[in-house]
């Protein structure tokens, strides 16, 4: 079997969600069954990319991953584009007999068996702005995949009001899932610089929202990794 890889980095820091700050190699697939209006991985998604993909064999991408990593464990996290789309579990299976940590962060919109195999699985459900329209009865059945995962946690950005009503009510009805608020980033184009004041203004946005309604449930955190590094690629 074979895998289409846009890109294999690190190691670095994660830089959102549930791992925040976190050492780790990331591991991101090519393809995506979502076009998000403001994709921040376009080149990781788009067919268009697709003669920039490595077509790697499952014992090449953990090879890669052990060479990045000098042989120490760490967390490796899969992404996208869509990683679902793919089967990655010949290379969790290669890396956990190793002692390392998999994390995966999907939209919940394609179930895998090997969600059940990861240490945190990231279901991240695309909100009205990003274009798409979740299917709520394929994201259950993900949870349902991945119910002997130890950390399954609900991540969601948020750019606007609209954003922000969806994400109360998608909260009401997963209420056990641990929940992670993140700014939309408007600035996605990697050859141009972020602009950090609007970045740090969309971050105070969303938690005097979270903060001024009494919900604390969630916990909001900024893209670290594009407040320090910008939109770079292999960072």
């Amino acid at each position: 079997m074979s895998l289409r890889i846009a890109e294999i980095f690190g190691p670095t820091i994660q830089g959102e969600g549930a791992l925040i700050g976190e050492p780790t190699v990331f591991i991101r697939a090519g393809g995506c069954d979502y076009r998000c209006s403001w994709c921040d991985s376009i080149h990781a998604v788009d067919s268009a990319h697709r003669h920039d993909w490595a077509v790697m064999t499952p014992q090449a991408v953990w090879d890669e991953v052990r060479k990045l990593s000098g042989d120490r464990p760490l967390t490796v996290s899969i992404s996208g584009g869509n990683p679902a789309i793919q089967d990655f579990a010949p290379v969790i299976a290669m890396g956990k007999a190793a002692g390392y940590r998999f994390a995966c962060e999907t939209q919940g919109s394609i179930a895998r068996s090997w969600f059940a195999d990861l240490d945190t699985l990231v279901l991240s459900p695309k909100p009205p702005s990003s274009g798409e329209i979740v299917d709520w009865a394929a994201f259950e059945t993900c949870l349902t995949t991945a119910k002997n995962c130890p950390n399954v946690v609900m991540k969601i950005v948020i750019f606007d009001d609209t954003d922000y009503a969806w994400s109360r009510a998608v909260a009401e009805n997963h209420p056990r899932l641990p929940l992670f608020l993140q700014p939309g980033n408007p600035d996605v184009d990697p050859d141009l610089p972020v602009d950090l004041r609007t970045a740090t203004d969309r971050l105070l946005w969303l938690i005097e929202k979270v903060t001024d309604d009494g919900w604390f449930t969630p916990r909001v955190l900024p893209q670290l990794h594009v407040l320090v590094w910008g939109n770079r690629r292999g960072v």
